[in-house]
């Protein structure tokens, strides 16, 4: 018996240890990752920065490549960050990003072409590199261009679709909201207005004023204790002024 105590202890022990273990892999990985995704941020902030120094503070073949990597640069990643931000939302836009992944690989070849000719120093031959390197460029950002832009379009029309259904929507309940009904708009009360019963109908609108109609269809109050032995007094009226009887919920 103490045996299997010991053991059984032994193994929670052991579990507890690689549970552990475990989690603290986990914790050191996230880490890890954040660390690295902030660096990565660093080096394309400086990177981008003296980019754009380059592209305005020198000329010739130099200033050139700085141009074509940052605009390279800038339109592959806002391309990237708005499909990756539309996916979760629209299934569809997963074959754009496979496509704009297979566009990344001739970006990030581009890239580094760019960057080793700014090492290169036969200035004279980079500059003749130029013409074919731009085109390149054009045709890269030109494709990532256009996924960005229909994606955009392709988000601002389903919003734009939501909105006027949700317009519709909301017409036809205010409609509704404002098409009640009540004791003084039914048809038999509107054909009594023509024959002079419409005296009784404006009592008993006015009646929830605390004042109840009187005999002969004419507003007054009624004695102390006065009742009607045939009628009942109608629930609907209210003792005052503040309160207001319920909406109807349906209409006809």
């Amino acid at each position: 018996m103490e045996a299997t105590i010991i053991t059984i202890m032994a193994l929670l022990f052991l579990s507890f240890v690689a549970l552990g273990v475990f989690v603290t892999v986990k914790v050191a990985k996230a880490a890890k990752r954040g660390v690295d995704r902030t660096l990565d941020q660093a080096r394309r902030t400086v990177e981008d920065t003296t980019l754009r120094a380059k592209s305005l503070g020198q000329t010739g073949a130099a200033g050139e490549l700085a141009r074509l990597r940052l605009s390279l640069r800038t339109s592959m990643r806002a391309t990237q960050e708005a499909l990756q931000a539309g996916v979760g939302e629209d299934a569809s836009l997963k074959e754009s990003l496979d496509l704009f992944h297979r566009l990344s690989a001739h970006g990030l070849e581009l890239d580094a072409d760019l960057k080793r000719l700014e090492r290169e120093p036969d200035r004279a031959w980079v500059a003749g590199q130029l013409p074919e390197l731009a085109a390149r460029t054009e045709r890269i950002t030109g494709s990532a261009d256009a996924l960005r832009r229909a994606a955009r379009d392709r988000a601002l029309k389903f919003a734009e679709d939501d909105l006027s259904t949700l317009s519709a929507q909301i017409d036809v309940e205010a409609g509704a909201l404002r098409h009640w009904t009540g004791p003084e708009a039914t048809p038999g009360t509107a054909q009594a207005a023509g024959t002079g019963a419409g005296a009784g109908a404006q009592d008993a609108a006015t009646a929830g004023w605390g004042q109840p109609a009187g005999p002969a269809g004419q507003a007054g109050p009624r004695a102390a204790g006065e009742q009607s032995a045939i009628t009942a007094p109608d629930p609907r009226r209210t003792a005052y002024p503040w309160e207001k009887s319920a909406r109807p919920e349906t209409t006809t």
